[in-house]
């Protein structure tokens, strides 16, 4: 729901990159931030524990290191937003590499699109066997939208490349299941930004990830059951019926503000 009045602007941007034990993976992160035709503003680099040189690497690279003790991606990422200062915060991981225009499209579409709070990118791997890459980022990304698009009524967000107002953030802060590592943060973040404000696909805003997920059989079930913890823990308040109620309730709600508006 976007509340009436003035209407958003986009004067700074924040990147949060959250790292634990990636050093090298965070070097080549911010060596492609340092290369965006549109610099953000800070980069925040939150250090979950790392027990390699990922601190002193986002020193050297000039960023903002946040520390955050308690494990896990949820409680990282969240110190991140809470630390940012940009009005428009985007994020990504550290061993994602953003194309060069990446930072320039979404404070684009941010200005462009006031009505929307939340945007979600476009991905593709950039490691692994060539010949898999495109086959397995279509059926990744793909199996993802379509299982998690009917469950939340809207478009799941993709916590390697999002970006989202920090107006949004801090409306939702609180309630954000940050404390348990168990669970996926985007897709945690998705069912509450999801609930009041819309989300919006760029495609042009690509980026490049790892093929982690694939690497061992246990890391994708792992995966797969933090997915599903996730799910689980906003239920039944957050039963995928219910939510589609809602979403209707709020598109039926903007079509009668605009038809107000233009007669």
């Amino acid at each position: 729901m976007t509340a009436l009045g003035p209407q958003p602007t986009v004067e700074s941007v924040t990147v949060v990159i959250p790292v634990k034990d990636d050093a090298d993976g965070l070097r080549r992160c911010l060596r492609a931030l340092a290369l965006q035709t549109r610099r953000p503003d800070e980069i925040v680099v939150v250090d979950n524990g790392s027990s390699d040189d990922s601190a002193g690497v986002a020193r050297e690279g000039g960023t903002r290191v946040v520390s955050c003790d308690q494990p896990g991606i949820p409680a990282a990422a969240a110190a991140g937003y809470d630390s940012a200062e940009g009005d428009l915060i985007l994020r990504l991981d550290a061993d994602c590499i953003p194309a060069a225009t990446w930072v320039e499209v979404m404070s684009a579409q941010a200005r462009e699109r006031p009505e929307v709070d939340v945007f979600a990118g476009a991905a593709r791997f950039i490691d692994g066997p060539r010949f898999l890459r495109s086959p397995l980022a279509v059926a990744y990304l793909g199996a993802y939208a379509a299982v998690l698009t009917p469950t939340l009524g809207h478009l799941p967000l993709f916590g390697s490349n999002l970006a989202m107002r920090r107006s949004a953030w801090r409306r939702v802060s609180t309630v954000v299941h940050r404390t348990d590592p168990e669970i996926h943060d985007d897709l945690d973040l998705s069912f509450h930004l999801g609930k009041e404000h819309r989300i919006r696909f760029v495609p042009s805003a690509a980026m490049g990830i790892s093929m982690r997920p694939f690497a061992s059989a246990s890391a994708f079930r792992r995966r797969v059951r933090r997915g599903i913890r996730t799910v689980v823990r906003h239920w039944p308040e957050e039963f995928a019926p219910i939510r589609w109620a809602r979403s209707a309730r709020r598109r039926a709600d903007r079509r009668s503000t605009a038809s107000r508006m233009s007669a």
